[in-house]
């Protein structure tokens, strides 16, 4: 019985999924619950098990190919066993026969509204394009969303201008033999769409502060051993970000709100996104609810997204739903930096390398560990008085940590 292999559903805000490789092909056997084919979406990259045991029967989708959630990858034959691919002998030699020309590709049609899917009618909204204008790849004349990037990149299909001329073609480089050219993947594609799309559409700021970590590394020194023997888990720093985090946004609910439309939509929840890096680039995993989370509950979540991010192990589930962001540049290095916002979130956190500074402290100039903080924000939904408020909130209870135990 041949059972149908679709696509899962891969995370909110995501409809599309590119195919990134097959792992097992037409006529391999497979174990249920093996992975046999490898999408990438603009969050992560994910593998697709076998329903069941048997045999590939078919591969409907293509490497490459665009598809949306529930479509047709390809069959699976339950219970099937692998025949054995006897080898095929090589045909004679013949004089080559000359090739017919090849029919001409069917041009692209022009997609309407009312076909688009919602993620290219959003990034056809943000980007305040004609989707008659655009040239549809998709099945039935249907508007893609590389369709859609692709007139962003072009600068075509404008709706309440006239189109903007194509950029020049790139012109002939000097090459040389040290250099290697490799193809961007789809995920850093993304990547840089997004964070692109970010600064066209938000009024970003950034406002910034400085904190004195000496009483978190205080207790932290203090505490470090017997948190971890009790907990399982090393106590580092980001659990005290995240719930001087929390505090903060419930005292100003803007800043961990979103603008849909014309409206503005609070959020009475905390789902802090952590930046992560991996060799593949920037993954954002959320942490779900983390108002309702222990300081050790978030240490123990950062490190199980840390170590599922180095080994590729992240879903979509992890990725969706957060409500306000926090990178930490300051383990690379950085000493200040202006991060970009995460959308549809309002604001994003950067945190940066402890360094010792002489501080004036009283009548006194002390050495102390000091960190710059840095709040970006979309100044459409929050003020700027409502911004450094927010940042002033986080560095008090960094600085005064008892601040997090009491809730105050």
């Amino acid at each position: 019985m041949a059972i149908e292999i679709k696509v899962p559903v891969l995370g909110e805000s995501v409809v599309e999924a590119t195919i990134a490789r097959w792992i097992k092909q037409k006529g391999d056997a497979v174990a249920a619950d093996e992975a046999i084919v490898e999408l990438e979406t603009d969050k992560v990259t994910l593998e697709v098990p076998s329903p069941v045991a048997g045999v590939i029967e078919d591969i409907v989708a293509a490497e490459g190919a665009v598809v949306g959630v529930d479509a047709l990858l390809g069959l699976v034959t339950e219970g099937a066993v692998a025949s054995a691919k006897p080898p095929q002998p090589k045909p004679a030699a013949t004089p080559a026969a000359p090739k017919a020309a090849a029919p001409a590709a069917p041009a692209p049609v022009a997609a309407t509204s009312h076909t688009l899917s919602p993620a290219v009618r959003k990034l056809v909204e943000e980007n305040n394009l004609n989707p008659s204008a655009i040239p549809a790849t998709g099945k039935d004349g249907r508007l893609t969303k590389a369709d859609v990037q692709d007139a962003i990149t072009k600068g075509i299909g404008k709706a309440s201008a006239p189109a903007a001329s194509a950029p020049a073609a790139l012109g002939p480089r000097s090459s040389d033999v040290r250099e290697e050219r490799v193809p961007m993947s789809r995920l850093r594609r993304i990547i840089a769409q997004r964070l692109k799309e970010a600064q066209n559409t938000a009024a970003m700021l950034t406002t910034f502060n400085e904190v004195d970590m000496t009483e978190v590394m205080k207790l932290r020194a203090a505490y470090k051993d017997d948190f971890e023997k009790n907990h399982g888990v090393r106590l580092g720093f980001m659990g005290f970000f995240v719930r001087a985090v929390i505090n903060a946004l419930n005292e100003f609910p803007a800043v961990n709100a979103e603008i849909y439309g014309d409206e503005i939509i609070y959020k009475n929840f905390s789902n802090i996104g952590v930046a992560v890096g991996t060799p593949q680039g920037l993954v954002v995993p959320v942490i779900k609810d983390a108002q309702e989370m222990t300081l050790a509950g978030i240490e123990k979540t950062v490190t199980d997204f840390g170590l599922r991010a180095r080994d590729g192990k992240l879903g979509p589930a992890d990725m969706s739903g957060g409500t306000f962001t926090i990178s930490n540049g300051g383990v690379y290095g950085s000493l200040m930096s202006t991060p970009i916002l995460n959308p549809p979130q309002s604001a994003i956190l950067g945190m940066h390398k402890i360094q010792k500074r002489p501080v004036a402290i009283g009548n006194n100039v002390e050495i102390r560990p000091m960190m710059y903080l840095a709040l970006s924000y979309d100044h459409r939904i929050i003020d700027g008085r409502e911004a450094v408020s927010f940042l002033v909130r986080v560095k008090d209870s960094i600085e005064d940590p008892r601040r997090l135990l009491l809730g105050v």
